[in-house]
Parts: C-alpha cells; structure tokens; sequence
C-alpha cells in the first residue's frame, strides 16, 4: 500500500483502524425526504435548504464519526464545519442513473475529476455503481471498464477509493420478494467481482446481503419470511469469504433499529467486515424537523436522537475489524 493511501485510510478511520462514517452525500434521495416533507415535487426543493441540512448534520454529528461522506455538488460547505478528528471522503457520480439508458449506468460529475476532489479535500473518494450479476455480460462489461478507469484514477492521484455497490434484481422490483430471494447470491458474486486488483478498489461499501424486510426477527419484518436467523447469517458468512479488500456496511434507508439488528447478525456471523457508512438511518427523521420547525430545532433534535441513533450503530462496532488486517491479509494470500 502506497502513503497516500494508507494515510487516507486511517483519516476515515478511528484510532483501531475501524470506520465508523457518517454518510450524508444524499442528493436525489434526500430531495425526495424534502419534497415528502414539504408536500412538493423533488424538482422544487430548494438547493439551499439541502446545503444548510447537511450542515448542521456534519456539524453536530461529526464528533460521534470517524469521517463524513460528502457530495461535491451540496456538500463542500458542510465538509468545513466537519469535526477536527472527522476525515472527508467524497463521492465522485452523479446522483441516480438515466432511467432512459438500460442497464444502470453509472456516470460521473461533469467538471470533477479524482485530482479535483482531493484539491477539495478528498481523504477518500467514492463511486457508487449500481450492479447486478444477472445483468447481460454486455452491460456488465462496461462497468467492469468504468470501474477500472476510476480505480486508475485513484491510483494515480495516490487516494483510496471505496467502490459503494448498490444491487438489484434486473427486471425485478429492488423491494419485491422475488429479489429478496435472489439478492445473497447477486451480493456474493459481485463482492468476489470486485476484490479482483485490477480495479483497484481499497474498500467495498456494500448492503447487507439480505433484505431485512424478509428475515425472521428484523424489526422492517412484515408477514412474508425468506430467511430464518441462521440462514441470513450463513449469507453473511458467504458473502464475506468472497471479500479479498476491506468491506464496510452502508444502511440502505433502513431504519436505526433494523439497522442495529443487521449488524447483530454480522456480529454473530463473526464476519470480518471494516465498520460502517451510515447515513439515513442516523439523520432521515430530522428532515420532517428541519422543514416544519427549522434550524435551531433540527440542532436539538440532532443533538438528541441523531446523537443516539450514530451511538446506537458505533456500539455495534466492537467486533468490526481493522481495514488494515484485511489487507494484510490479503496481501499474505490468506483470506
């Protein structure tokens, strides 16, 4: 590992070498938390309002948080207002994906570049790129290249770079059971995927690999069951034999509470995942505050509940291992 990788990584990781993030480089996803909020189409809110939110998130948040998870576009405010102890990672494409183009495509920001984002701050830099092994190998193929280049990139510019994969089900509904019951598999080949060197990936940022809509137990639980306890912790376990980088876990919109319980099955999986990059299940709850009350009481309520929500999720850590341990590991052939 190069020095400017290794001390990027260590930036956005506490003192055991575990990351314990905040993420919060939401920009579609948060307009429409805002547009609900304020009984608005997404196209309508505000850019301000999302720049002054994600302020006084990194604000009052960052003390609790190895590193915050940024956007270029909103974001740059909030990452100087970031804690002192808090290193910056920032994400590198456009929100969402032209659902005019088949197959997901990822794009990056127009004017932005590896360099430029380091220029801004950048510890680490972020590609979320939506992928599914049941995509035809065309489609796939260009990712694959996509994700090659940005790895480069990162090489070239000597700064880590987390490969954020969001799955899906190509032509099933990402929330449907009939997706849920494919998922561990889609999530095991695509972790395997990309711990190959050629993409230069230092971290993956991935889901959990069950739906836990449908596993015996979660709190998001409703009457349908696919996974009992112990069969979603032996997808735990699988997926992460497939990982030869360090994996971190993102919380995909699910709530504190069923986040809390998905890293209750990686614990008891005893998988060896790198920590966290938390983010809507810490702050979703403080946009209906912010848009009805305003700022001082978003403050208080992120002083409050965003507080303990980021503690509850910290207190889930203690078995999560270095980063550095895997890539020793990894670097012994040892997996």
């Amino acid at each position: 590992m190069t020095k400017g990788k290794r001390r990027g990584l260590e930036a956005v990781a506490d003192s055991r070498g575990v990351i314990a993030a905040l993420a919060i480089d939401q920009r579609g996803a948060m307009r429409s938390l805002f547009a609900k909020a304020m009984g608005v189409e997404p196209a309508s809110v505000p850019g301000q309002m999302l720049v002054a939110f994600k302020e006084a998130v990194s604000r009052v948040l960052t003390p609790h948080a190895s590193a915050i998870l940024l956007d270029p576009e909103y974001g740059l405010p909030a990452a100087k207002q970031r804690a002192k102890s808090a290193g910056l990672l920032l994400a590198y494409e456009q929100t969402g994906y032209d659902k005019q183009v088949r197959g997901r495509m990822p794009r990056l920001l127009e004017g932005w570049t590896v360099e430029r984002l380091v220029e801004a701050g950048a510890d680490s830099v972020k590609l979320l790129l939506y992928y599914s092994t049941l995509s035809p190998p065309e489609i796939n193929n260009r990712k694959h290249e996509f994700v090659k280049r940005v790895g480069a990139e990162c090489a070239e510019a000597d700064v880590p770079f987390f490969l954020e994969l969001v799955s899906y089900g190509e032509g099933r509904d990402d929330s449907s059971p009939e997706f849920a019951a494919v998922k561990p598999e889609v999530m095991v080949r695509s972790m395997a995927e990309f711990s190959n060197p050629e993409y230069r990936v230092d971290v993956l940022k991935v889901g959990v690999p069950v739906n836990m809509a449908f596993v015996e137990g979660s709190p998001a639980a409703g009457n349908e069951i696919l996974y009992s306890r112990e069969e979603a912790i032996d997808y735990y376990r699988r997926a992460a034999e497939e990982a030869r980088v360090p994996f971190i876990y993102l919380s995909q919109g699910v709530s504190n509470e069923t986040f809390q319980y998905a890293l209750e099955l990686a614990s008891e999986a005893e998988v060896n995942f790198s920590g966290v990059l938390c983010g809507r299940a810490t702050w979703k709850d403080g946009v209906a505050v912010f848009v009805e009350h305003g700022l001082t009481a978003l403050e208080d309520w992120l002083h409050s509940e965003g507080a303990r929500n980021i503690e509850n999720v910290n207190k889930h850590l203690q078995t999560a291992q270095p980063w550095f341990l895997m890539n020793e590991e990894s670097h012994s052939g040892r997996r």
